[in-house]
């Protein structure tokens, strides 16, 4: 089991830049697929980014490539996603996930753990 808890969200204005991070429990992180979602309200939950165990393998949402990039740090625990040049239908809540199972999947039924969402707000 893992715990997952995401930080680095706020108000930011359009062009602008964000770091999140998600910080995990435990000892196995580096064995989980670990993904990005964000949902915005009256949307559903949409993949952004999401990375392979180890990190050689990362997915895009097309709203999110050449943008976003996602990385993780296997020793310290911790994803990352870093946001620039955002836009304001980037405002959501951002949400950090992972899956047991190899490989990666665009749906959220596919993750296993969620952690509690972070808000990102981009104001024009």
């Amino acid at each position: 089991q893992v715990q997952l808890v995401e930080s680095g969200g706020g108000l930011v204005q359009v062009g602008g830049s964000l770091r999140l991070s998600c910080a995990a429990s435990g000892r196995t992180f580096s064995t989980y697929t670990m993904g990005w979602f964000r949902q915005a309200p009256g949307k559903e939950r949409e993949r952004v980014a999401s990375i392979s165990q180890i990190g050689g393998s990362t997915y895009y949402a097309d709203s999110a490539k050449g943008r976003f990039t996602i990385s993780r740090d296997n020793a310290k625990n911790t994803l990352y996603l870093q946001m620039n040049s955002l836009k304001p239908e980037d405002t959501a809540v951002y949400y950090c996930a992972a899956r047991s199972s190899l490989g990666s999947s665009p749906y959220a039924s596919h993750y296993d753990y969620w952690g509690q969402g972070t808000q990102v707000t981009v104001s024009s």
